[in-house]
């Protein structure tokens, strides 16, 4: 009996698990390979698994409204992989008005990776796609932008600061996460988990995956081993440095290791909740950063506002751009927009006399 076209599965096997009509072959052009199905199998989870669990989740609730868009014209398995360049130029066509670009985008590339992962022909025009998704970005509905977002800034920090009791268990713990996470320009997901059970040691911080590191000036920094990032299966370091003012990363952390006490190889910013133990998870710490900022008055704080405001902190602070880009950790796409869209950063450099040459031309990334 012929296995069902797209099983029911979890959204992040939907990717390896929901094979076209025409199989990864174990053929090459000599003919026939002495691989066998289980030999094939592997090949597709091993190439599954260079896209992080997250990535493959979203990709696999992507890849459903492109099934649905094909269930509902009636398009055959066959050909929906390999795709034709009309059939997703309609498909593109079709959602726009209705998503913003980038999620258009997204479904765009989330099918080119199904066809990677499959070995099935990838023969699309660039020009008429490009000219399809800028298109559809231009007819994205207003209620689909989001927001600008804030960024955090050491003021607003500390204005948190006074909404919170460090005394207390969980503020102890979101305090010292929300400095940290800011003073390393980290990502918010670095440092908290996305639910209670989903601890990893492989794969999130603990305790121990802290030291202290000095340079030969006697500066002194604590570096923060991440064992697995979005961007490396290897894992990254990140760092910050001894602050003045009561947003200081150092006293934050000190008073979360008073206060909770967190076991050595437990995820770092664990606190003691009622029943026991507990994991910071993204959505616990934004929730309590949002109920303090609320009672300030400030709206739109998001997450990732947090590692925005960092990077523009050190950009302002005069830390070279090439730095400031390292100890972020951003691509060169990403780290550009920046610039172009916080005229601030750029101030220094475009006035009529330049008040910081003759470091500009070293320091200044190029614009593409």
């Amino acid at each position: 009996m012929a296995l069902p076209a797209h099983p029911h599965c979890l959204a992040c096997d939907c990717l390896r698990l929901w094979i076209p009509s025409t199989r990864r072959s174990a053929e090459d052009s000599y003919g026939s390979l002495n691989i066998s199905d289980a030999d094939l199998d592997r090949v597709l989870a091993v190439i599954n698994v260079s896209w992080a669990s997250g990535t493959r989740e979203t990709y696999g609730s992507d890849l459903l409204i492109f099934h649905i868009f094909c269930d509902i014209r009636e398009i055959s398995e066959a050909q929906r992989c390999p795709a034709s360049s009309i059939l997703m130029l309609t498909f593109v066509s079709s959602c726009a008005g209705s998503y913003s670009g980038k999620t258009l985008a997204n479904y765009f590339f989330v099918i080119r990776a199904w066809h990677t992962l499959h070995r099935q022909p990838w023969q699309m025009n660039p020009t008429e796609m490009k000219a399809i998704l800028d298109g559809a970005s231009i007819l994205a509905p207003p209620t689909s932008r989001r927001p600008k977002r804030k960024p955090f800034t050491p003021t607003l920090i500390s204005s948190i600061q006074d909404q919170l009791d460090l005394s207390t268990l969980l503020d102890a713990a979101v305090y010292a996460c929300l400095t940290t996470t800011f003073w390393c320009a980290a990502r918010v997901g670095e440092f908290t988990l996305p639910s209670l059970k989903a601890f990893n040691p492989h794969v999130h911080i603990k305790q121990s995956d802290i030291r202290n590191s000095e340079d030969h000036h006697g500066l002194q920094v604590t570096v923060f081993t991440l064992p697995f990032t979005k961007c490396s299966a290897e894992g990254e370091e990140v760092y910050w440095a001894r602050q003045t003012g009561s947003f200081d990363p150092e006293a934050a952390l000190d008073n979360h290791f008073a206060v909770n006490n967190p076991p050595l190889h437990s995820t770092l910013f664990t606190w003691n909740h009622l029943h026991g133990p507990r994991p910071l998870t993204r959505t616990e710490f934004l929730k309590r950063l949002s109920t303090a900022s609320s009672a300030l008055g400030v709206e739109s704080l998001k997450g990732h506002g947090i590692r925005i405001g960092a990077t523009l902190k050190y950009l302002l602070q005069g830390v070279p751009f090439d730095v400031v880009k390292s100890i972020s950790r951003w691509s060169s796409k990403a780290f550009t927009l920046y610039l172009h869209q916080h005229a601030i950063v750029m101030a220094p450099y475009i006035q009529g006399t330049p008040i910081l040459e003759p470091f500009t031309r070293y320091t200044m990334p190029p614009l593409r």
